[in-house]
């Protein structure tokens, strides 16, 4: 392990992880795979109000679905595994490490204490806006006398600490967008630690990252413009600044930011929907990165190991992916495509492995049609097939029940195109051939197929064959005209629920045929 390189993936545990979250979490996974480095999990947990260990656990198990473990974190400090250099891994676990730091500063003469209240930084934000400039802080607490101070401390003001920004100018390396500078000067003296305690994000991301001696920040470019303030007090605190690379923001397609007002964006709502983690890390790894072989799906070549999909999919990343190749422009999220990609890797999967996937939970097939069917039958050999019947047919786990309603159902619904089929000339003669057929004994369905057309022949004195002969089947047996193979169709159905299928097209829908 290259234990110069360590990356890590930060998320609040505010709510469900995101889907351009699991995005970060990838690129900095399959970079610490590709370099040998460790990829950190670190929470960032000080908005107290909304933090919880139950949205931290549900990332985790997010992560851990989507095949990405970590190297350090929570959980495996709270397990005593991990050496005591880097921890916690909690940024409420580490407030004494943020008050030294802040005390270091203050010292130095980097920071200084603030009394402006809440109420007055508005009205000054305000006063600014009013005038066309952007709101920063003015400085009038850089340089408080002792009795000012004593004024505000004896009025019951809480201070929060300001780091004092130098007249700079900064530059950021990025690894993605090249060299990015940024005026100090408009920036404003910026907040290192709250009056009740806490540190802001960018003074807690910095002592974090240096403390735990992160040597690459991959990262969404929105974070961009947090990057100076954070240089500047990694220079402050005579910290190594380590290498930034900013990915490029996911767009919803109206190319505004992605959010819950355009759907499903939390990939535990993705998961419920029935996306496979494999069609998920597939799809994302390419928004916003273009491997040189220029490949769609990352399950080919499989590994010689005969390894999960999923872990092919990701050695076959790891082997791929550079920061190098990672684009500026923004990607356009589009769910249909990821849609189209899940469906992919169902076909990949046997019938069985659907069904009892992730034991048997979301989005196993078994969960999705124990929801719709509470009284399934106990023969799983006889589910195991419907699902591998299925699996052509649909793009999503959850669509695996609907379908099912073709095996599991005593009645089915007609479409429209099974209706017109039905009422075809020659349509009630091969019903009624096929309901005598199946009663006797055939090696296999084509030589049942073969059975009706001899039969027909006899009958009628003519051939049929093709849509003909196997739409009104399929339209009786499955009310469509489209869908599984007969072979698979008919010994799933067996011979009483085929029967009664055929009876009710008969006497529904088929015409009497006249002359026959």
């Amino acid at each position: 392990m290259n234990e110069r390189i360590r990356v890590r993936f930060a998320p609040a545990p505010t709510g469900y992880l995101h889907i351009g979250g699991a995005r970060t979490a990838l690129f900095n996974w399959l970079f610490a795979r590709k370099t040998g480095g460790t990829f950190v999990l670190r929470s960032e947990d000080t908005d107290l109000a909304r933090s919880s260990l139950k949205s931290e656990k549900t990332i985790m198990d997010d992560l851990l679905w989507l095949g990405l473990p970590w190297d350090e974190g929570a959980d495996k400090w709270d397990a005593g595994l991990l050496d005591k250099d880097f921890g916690p891994y909690r940024q409420t676990e580490r407030l004494s490490i943020y008050r030294e730091h802040a005390e270091r500063l203050l010292q130095k003469g980097l920071a200084y204490p603030c009394y402006c209240t809440e109420e007055e930084l508005e009205e000054r934000r305000k006063i600014s806006l009013a005038g066309k400039e952007t709101p920063r802080y003015d400085g009038r607490c850089r340089e408080l006398s002792a009795d000012e101070e004593k004024k505000y401390i004896s009025e019951g003001r809480k201070a929060t600490l300001r780091f004092k920004v130098p007249p700079v100018k900064v530059l950021v390396e990025d690894l993605i967008r090249g060299e990015v500078r940024f005026d100090a000067e408009l920036i404003g003296d910026f907040v290192l630690m709250k009056s009740n305690g806490t540190p802001s994000y960018n003074f807690a991301v910095v002592v974090d990252d240096s403390t735990m001696h992160i040597s690459h920040i991959i990262r969404g470019d929105e974070h961009l413009t947090n990057t100076p303030r954070q240089i500047l007090l990694y220079q402050a605190l005579d910290a190594p600044v380590p290498c930034f690379a900013h990915i490029p923001m996911i767009l919803a397609p109206d190319h505004t930011k992605l959010s819950k007002r355009h759907g499903t964006t939390s990939v535990e709502e993705f998961r419920e929907q029935g996306f496979l983690p494999e069609a998920i890390i597939n799809y994302i790894a390419l928004l916003g990165w273009a491997p040189e072989a220029d490949q769609e799906f990352f399950d080919e070549p499989p590994r010689a190991d005969e390894s999960p999909v999923l872990k092919t999919i990701l050695s076959n990343m790891t082997e791929a992916f550079s920061l190098e190749r990672v684009a500026r422009n923004p990607a356009v999220f589009d769910a249909e495509k990821m849609k189209w990609m899940n469906g992919h890797y169902i076909r990949k999967k046997s019938g069985k492995d659907l069904l009892l996937m992730d034991g048997g939970r979301k989005p196993s097939a078994l969960a999705y049609l124990k929801e719709a069917y509470p009284e399934l039958p106990p023969d799983s050999e006889s589910l195991e097939g419907i699902v591998e019947a299925l699996k052509d047919q649909i793009q999503l786990m959850r669509e695996i029940a609907p379908a099912a309603e073709v095996f599991l159902n005593e009645e089915i619904p007609l479409e429209k195109e099974a209706l017109e089929a039905l009422k075809w000339e020659n349509s009630r003669v091969v019903l009624e051939i096929l309901a005598e057929e199946i009663n006797k004994e055939h090696n296999g369905v084509p030589e049942l197929i073969a059975a009706v057309q001899s039969a027909f022949l006899a009958r009628c004195g003519k051939k049929i064959r093709g849509k003909e002969l196997y739409f009104p089947i399929r339209a009786a047996l499955t009310g469509k005209v489209h869908g599984p193979e007969l072979t698979q169709v008919i010994p799933l159905l067996g011979k009483e629920k085929i029967k009664n299928r055929i009876e009710e097209a008969l006497k529904n829908s088929c015409q009497t045929t006249a002359g026959i």
